[in-house]
Parts: structure tokens; sequence; C-alpha cells
């Protein structure tokens, strides 16, 4: 594997804080990280609050995590979903390293939000 990812916690409540960390042991050269959500029947996004302890100052829905932001290659971020719920829905978590505008290796886990 190129790429460790986690999250927790895998199982989501409203406006509760979800941390993740990202691990790149690829060995080639690559200018960071990206983080996506996808959450099912849903056109809401994950608001990301911050990495590596530097705050977010503006609502991203999408982050990129820069090399030279990551010491040791590793990154962890903070995130959150302040919609209210009517079901239960899946969110995709895909961590990705980039090189170039091409995604070289990727991790994805799927959590539950109600």
């Amino acid at each position: 594997m190129d790429i460790e990812f986690e999250i927790e916690p895998l199982k989501i409540l409203q406006n509760s804080k979800i941390r993740g960390i990202i691990a790149v042991t690829y060995q080639g050269r690559y200018d960071g990280v990206v983080i996506n959500t996808q959450i099912s029947d849903s056109n809401e996004h994950i608001i990301y609050k911050s990495y590596n302890g530097k705050s977010i100052s503006h609502n991203v829905s999408r982050l990129f995590i820069s090399r030279d932001a990551m010491p040791d290659d590793r990154a962890e971020f903070t995130a959150l979903l302040e919609f209210k719920p009517d079901q239960e829905h899946e969110i995709k978590f895909r961590a990705s390293i980039i090189e170039q505008h091409k995604e070289i290796a990727s991790k994805i886990i799927f959590a539950t939000y109600s």
C-alpha cells in the first residue's frame, strides 16, 4: 500500500467532529494528497475545518494537502457535517496521492451519517 487512511468515527452524528489520518509510504515524488467525500442521496457537503493543526478559514468540501505541509509524509484533518439528516446516508471518503495532476494511489473508507 502506498497510502494509509483512517477516519473516526465511522458512525457520524450531526455536528460531531470527524478526525482523519493519512500516511503516505509511496517512494516516488508526489505533490500532495486530496480528500474527497461523496454523501449518498444528498447534495450536501462535508466541511473540512483543519489539517495538521492549521485552521481552514473558509468552508471547503474537497481538501488538498501539499506534501510541503506533511511532516514525515503524514497528515491529520478534522471535518464535520452540519446538515440535519432525514435518513441514514452512506459517506464515501477517498484519499488520493497526487503527482502532477494525476492520481498515483488511493484508499476508500465508508462511513454512515444519521
